[in-house]
């Protein structure tokens, strides 16, 4: 399975998804710019992906922080890599936990390089334990897809998007690990197109069976009894239980709901975020239109398009049949299950 994301003593080591798969190429980043970038321009994707390079980012900054100011230095750091995506929570998560870190090393009088070297530690056990998490998601919800049927996703929410093994990717790798002969359809989700260029290329890895699909032929496919179940990541969930995911879940869902098909969405606990009551108050973030207009530099709308090119859509929670996370699986009524899941 692909390492998504490494830490090394060369700097933070990641595969860049943007040459996926025509090229595996490995990108070394230096300092916390290079993470930041690395994050902005999609080098790695994905909610939980964002979180560890994230988490790293803080580490390998600090390392190279003076000490004279490290307090102000850490606070640029993280202000820095905040500031890259704004729907992935994960991204969020990740720093605060690393500040938290750093403020109580700072109340208990730890040295600089004891600070450095527990925020490294950090970093690395966020990794650690994103994989272990998704392992546990896995197997929840297995559990829920049909045996030997046929599971329709959307994006790419594998190893890829992860520390590793995968959310949704994951719920498929554990079923077919148990023994359940499961085919796999994966929209091409344009316009980074994550389904043909990352999906496709994963579940191609595992030997798992996978035919690729337009986005505009799922209705179609669900609509000839070819679907028996969706399964889909995320970059943020509310307390409500709404959905921000890649754009086109919504419809998606909507499509799934209207054909009687089960609709799942398979995250970690820490891309659930209780602080906002519904998928309302999510941003949803605008990338720039030569994704749109053009396909790996090649122009394929005249010059001067007018481009809307929202990266998210928020699903709402009457169309998810079942979040499935490392805790359990919850269902509706989805504030309370939700919040037992996640504060236990």
């Amino acid at each position: 399975m692909v390492n998504t994301i490494e830490w090394t003593d060369d700097g933070v080591v990641m595969i860049d998804q943007r040459k996926l798969p025509s090229e595996e190429i490995l990108l070394t980043c230096r300092d916390y710019h290079d993470v930041a970038d690395a994050i902005r321009t999609m080098v790695i994707r994905g909610a939980p992906a964002i979180g560890c390079a994230a988490a790293m980012g803080v580490a390998i900054g600090v390392l190279k922080a003076d000490d004279e100011n490290l307090d102000g230095q850490f606070d640029e750091i993280c202000d820095y890599l905040a500031a890259t995506r704004p729907t992935a929570v994960n991204l969020f998560w990740a720093i605060d936990r690393m500040r938290a870190l750093y403020r109580s090393q700072r109340e208990q009088g730890a040295d600089p390089d004891a600070i450095r070297q527990c925020l490294v530690d950090e970093a690395r056990r966020v990794l650690r334990e994103d994989i272990a998490i998704n392992r546990e998601l896995g197997g929840h919800g297995a559990a829920l897809l049909p045996h030997g049927g046929t599971v329709m996703t959307h994006c790419n929410a594998g190893a890829l998007a992860t520390g590793g093994y995968g959310t949704a990717l994951g719920v498929i790798r554990a079923a077919v690990e148990h023994g359940n002969p499961l085919a796999v359809l994966a929209n091409e989700t344009r316009p980074f197109m994550q389904g043909s260029r990352l999906t496709v290329w994963e579940l191609q890895q595992d030997d798992i069976p996978v035919r690729l699909l337009t986005d505009s032929m799922a209705g179609h496919m669900m609509q000839r009894g070819q679907v028996q179940a969706v399964v889909v990541g995320a970059d943020r969930i509310a307390a409500n239980g709404d959905v921000a995911n890649k754009i086109g879940t919504y419809s998606v869902a909507v499509l799934a709901k209207e054909n009687g098909i089960p609709f799942y969405v398979a995250a970690p606990t820490s891309t659930v975020d209780l602080n906002l009551a519904s998928g309302k108050e999510i941003p949803i973030e605008e990338r720039s239109p030569d994704e749109v207009t053009q396909v790996r530099g090649h122009q394929i709308a005249p010059q001067e398009t007018e481009v809307c090119n929202p990266a998210f859509d928020v699903t709402p929670s009457r169309y998810v049949g079942a979040i499935i996370t490392e805790n359990g699986v919850a269902r509706a009524p989805y504030v309370p299950s939700l919040k037992a899941l996640c504060l236990g």
